[in-house]
């Protein structure tokens, strides 16, 4: 609102009250109550009436610096009917393309217009201190599922993560966050060829996030300090490696896990290292965090024993075991145990309750004389098998990134990996 004091203000000679209040007026100029919508006007007040349905207001489209309006709730209804407050093409407390709203009962509001990149500021208000509606991350892909104010995408197969708005949190601390979180996990390591002392495929690599993107969750030591990803709208292409071959979410790529050692041969190297064979020499056991990041996204394979036990394939979490010369076979290390999705049908349950398994390492393969055969690692990881006893090993578990247990004379199958998505949408 822009006024002077002119020649036609004064007729006496003298400026006084009177002539200033004629031209200026000296505090807000309140108006009628308002019961549908209305374009405000600086310098005014109104007391607004949502009983019957929700009200817009539209701001005045070329303010001036130090143009004030006030707006009040008249009986106590915006929290069923909102007072919706378009900006009119103007910043709302350095915010830009996001309408105001107010959506609480008997609450009020002044805001002034300071300038193009601050636009219009709440001075005095019974609501948050910034009016501009709170916007959350939406988007599409996989398999949609929700936990109190966080919402989780699930790929067990390829397919595409596609955001359609993102978060406003850091401009207003109640909106929804721009960052997501991530859990990555590459197929788990299978069979390097016939075996028959042969060695546990190595888990598929493990990634996630630590949870403080869009609200911490119980995370494996693996996610400590490594942060989310920030997203835009668009859409992002997820692959989901099958048996060796590696995951990917935007940057981050989980490597697929090595494979077991064969005849007669050493573990492969991958997100965790395949465990050596066992039948014509000690097989060592393959490099994990193959190619490295940190943390590690893997651990090493166990060594195989000349004759007797194969090594058992690494874990996310643990090495595998190692063959030992009175038959035994290596178990396969542990996986990592995350909560960024507790769906009892993701993962595999643990030694920690509530976490949900993945990237366990496949056991070896036991030689004859009543060896004992190596466990698969908690995350999918197949047990081994024994030689003389005809128990082929199992097959690493589907969608945990889990590696194959190590077989005699035949081809094991490491586990598909998974891609989990997380962000705050309410």
């Amino acid at each position: 609102m822009t006024t002077r004091i002119t020649s036609e203000n004064i007729t006496d000679a003298t400026i006084g009250t009177a002539d200033i209040a004629s031209s200026v007026p000296l505090n807000t100029q309140w108006q009628a109550v308002k019961t549908g919508n209305f374009t405000a006007v600086a310098g005014e007040g109104y007391f607004v009436d949502t009983t019957s349905t929700a009200i817009t207001v539209t701001l005045p489209s070329s303010p001036n610096i130090g143009d004030t309006i006030e707006v009040r709730d008249y009986a106590g209804t915006f929290a069923t009917n909102n007072l919706d407050i378009d900006r009119n093409g103007n910043n709302i407390g350095g915010v830009s393309g996001v309408d105001g709203k107010l959506s609480s009962n008997n609450s009020s509001v002044k805001i002034v217009y300071v300038d193009s990149t601050k636009g219009w500021v709440v001075t005095s208000n019974t609501t948050p201190a910034n009016i501009a509606a709170p916007l959350f991350t939406e988007a599409t892909g996989g398999t949609v599922s929700t936990t109190g104010d966080y919402k989780i995408h699930t790929f067990t197969s390829s397919g595409c993560f596609v955001v359609s708005q993102i978060g406003n949190a850091p401009v207003l601390p109640t909106g929804g966050p721009t960052v997501v979180d991530y859990m990555i996990v590459g197929g788990g390591g299978g069979g390097l060829g016939p075996a028959h002392y042969g060695g546990g495929g190595g888990g598929g690599g493990f990634r996630e996030s630590s949870g403080a993107a869009s609200g911490c969750y119980t995370t494996s030591p693996l996610g400590s300090g490594v942060c989310g990803i920030t997203v835009t709208a668009t859409t992002y292409p997820i692959t989901v490696g099958a048996q060796n071959s590696s995951s990917t979410f935007s940057t981050i790529t989980s490597a697929g896990g090595g494979g077991g050692g064969a005849i007669p041969g050493n573990g492969g190297d991958g997100g965790s290292g395949g465990g050596g064979d066992a039948y014509s020499g000690a097989g060592t056991g393959g490099s994990g965090n193959t190619p490295p990041v940190s943390p590690p996204q893997g651990q090493n394979g166990g060594n195989g024993y000349c004759g007797h036990g194969a090594g058992g394939g690494g874990g996310a979490r643990c090495q595998g075991g190692n063959g030992s010369p009175s038959n035994n076979s290596g178990s396969g290390g542990n996986g990592a145990g995350t909560a960024i999705n507790p769906s009892p049908g993701v993962g595999t349950p643990g030694p920690t309750g509530g976490l949900r398994y993945f990237s366990g390492g496949g056991g070896g393969t036991a030689a004859s004389g009543g060896g004992t055969v190596g466990t698969g690692g908690a995350g999918g990881g197949g047990d081994g098998g024994n030689y003389n006893g005809g128990i082929p090993g199992t097959c690493g578990e589907a969608n945990t990134g889990g590696g194959n247990g190590g077989s005699n004379l035949c081809f094991r199958s490491g586990g598909s990996g998974i891609v989990i998505v997380r962000y705050k949408y309410q």
